[in-house]
Parts: structure tokens; sequence; C-alpha cells
């Protein structure tokens, strides 16, 4: 994602489209909200800090396209509720106007600093693993996700670099496949060691002793430090917590939010049957009247994390103090 100025066709926020990801690349180039908008929903862009940089270079193209900076925040803010960083990128822009200039030099603030938060975490993150561990990570927390190059997908890749990681498990992610055909795809393009693995598979592969810490992102992190991320990932907490293995959360301090005591008050995300009853709209996997439960996010029990990775260090349990100083630090 990228803002695109009047010398290259702009104002705009340019997106690659993800849904298509990996058989094509291709962008869409956003000159209005509603096309914005329809990108976040659509996950066209997606990732909680790619939504936080989107929802700030949102705000300042309302505000230079429409006037309409307050309509931009609200619109795209309302698109996507579990994910923390959109609503707070919005905010970010807004506090620093009036007026369009200040608003967009705010944002590529914003977004230089989410490059330079994703760089912290990577060294955080590596130095809490052992030599050439067995890292196993959910959905996609990489550069799509997160513009630089990623949160716990950025740990993986400082450690790889530094020739430190044993191996990289990718787990599919159903429905969406966002760990089978995004994750799989940086990896790929990065030359990490890694394997893909159907969900389900998850169960035998720390029975067979291959995981030594498992990595995953936050959409949002409520002040106990419960933890809201791609549904499936409570599952991998409960598993990592039975075989005595390492389960971190790497997000930005961005992520928390002191407002939610608890993952009873974060607001999940419902999204559409077809995405269940189909592989990626495809291949139809169910008959079109099979009733769908499809959450898009769950929530991990603070008891069950190991450590909270931040760009300002790493909290580890009790959360409460940790978490507030961290986000308070901002």
């Amino acid at each position: 994602m990228r803002w695109l100025d009047p010398g290259e066709g702009g104002p705009a926020v340019e997106v690659l489209d993800q849904t298509l990801l990996p058989q094509h690349r291709r962008s869409v180039v956003c000159r209005d909200i509603p096309t914005l908008a329809e990108a976040i929903r659509s996950l066209r862009v997606r990732g909680a800090p790619a939504l936080g940089v989107t929802g700030a270079y949102g705000v300042a193209l309302g505000a230079l396209v429409d006037g309409d900076a307050q309509g931009a925040a609200a619109t795209l803010s309302a698109q996507r509720p579990t994910a923390v960083n959109l609503g707070w990128g919005c905010r970010q822009v807004l506090a620093a106007g009036p007026g369009p200039a200040v608003m967009l030099a705010a944002a590529r603030r914003l977004d230089a600093d989410n490059t330079a938060a994703c760089q912290a975490m990577g060294r955080h993150g590596a130095a809490l693993l052992g030599d050439h561990a067995k890292v196993l990570t959910h959905c996609n927390t990489g550069t799509l996700a997160c513009q630089g190059i990623g949160s716990a997908f950025g740990v993986v890749r400082t450690a790889f670099e530094a020739g430190n990681l044993g191996h990289l498990w990718v787990d599919e992610t159903r429905p969406l496949l966002q760990g089978a055909r995004l994750t799989a795809y940086e990896a790929s393009v990065l030359d990490i060691p890694h394997s893909l693995i159907v969900d389900g598979a998850a169960g035998a592969l720390f029975a067979a002793g291959r995981v030594d810490a498992v990595l995953v992102g936050a959409d949002r992190i409520a002040a106990n430090g419960d933890t809201a991320n791609k549904v499936g990932t409570a599952t991998l907490a409960v598993l990592a917590h039975h075989h005595d293995v390492a389960f971190y959360v790497v997000a930005p301090t961005s992520t928390i939010d002191p407002a939610a005591a608890d993952g009873a008050a974060i607001d999940i995300e419902y999204r559409d049957a077809e995405e269940v009853r189909t592989a990626v709209g495809i291949a139809v996997l169910a008959p079109a009247t099979t009733p769908v439960w499809n959450p898009a996010f769950d929530v991990t029990p603070a008891a069950l994390i190991t450590a909270i990775v931040t760009e300002r260090g790493v909290v580890r349990p009790p959360f409460q103090t940790g978490l507030a100083t961290a986000a308070a630090a901002g």
C-alpha cells in the first residue's frame, strides 16, 4: 500500500490486491473513500498495522478529495470492527489537523514510524528464540499485513537473516487461506525454509516435537493481555500450553486497546458464509444451503500467552501494568 502524489496520478491510495495473490499481482488505485472502504472490507488490503497506515492515508485522502476528513475516518473505521489499528490510524491523522497538508504529513510520519516499529519488533522477538528454532505461525503477518518487515513474520525474517532460524511452519489459515496464499508466498520470495500444513495438522506437529515456538500477530490486545487474532489462534495457544511450547504475540503498541478491559469487550467481526462454503470463492466445499458460523477472529486468554512483543520491548505476565506502560509511552 502506498500514497500516490498528484505527479503519480494521485491524490490516491494504491493497494496491492491481496485477494488475487499468489496467482496475480494487481493493484487497485483508490481515488475516493468508497473505493478505499471497499478495498478494506473485501480484504484487498488487510493486516492490523497495514490497516492503521491505510486509515491514516485515507483520512488525508478524504480531506484532499472531499474536504471531509471526519466523514472519511468514520466510514473507514467501520469497515473492520476488530482491528483496532484502523480507527487508531484515522484518529492520529485527525488529531494532527486541520488542513490536508498537515494531515498528509501526519500520515507519512505514521507510515515511517510503523516501518521502524516492525524492525524493532523483529529484533526483540528474535532474541527470544533458541538456536535454529522451529517456528509455527498463523495467518499472515509479513510485509503484506504490516507495511514494514512484519510483526510475527518480521521476527521470523530477522532470525532467518541472522542465520538462526531452523524452520518455519505455516498454517494454511482457513477459510481465506492467508497462510497458504500470503505467508508461504512471502517466505518463498525471501527463500526462508518453510513448510505449509493444514490447520488440522497442528496438533500432530506439536505431538511430534517439531515446534519450538509459536509466533502470531494481533488485531486487538485488551488491557489484561487477552488477544484477538485470526480465528484458529486460540487453538494453537491451547496446544502450545499443553506441549509446553512458548506462545508469543507480536504486535505494535497501536494494537493495545486500554479501553477493552479483557477479551469479552472485544467486538468480533463475523464474515460471509460463502467464505466457508467455498475455497477462496472458487471450489465448492459445501451445499449452498449449509448454515455457517464464520467468526473472523477468536480471543486467546492472557493466561496462555508467554509474552507480548512490541516495538518498545517484551511484556511478560502479568500483562496489565506492562501493556499500560508500553501504550502510554507512545
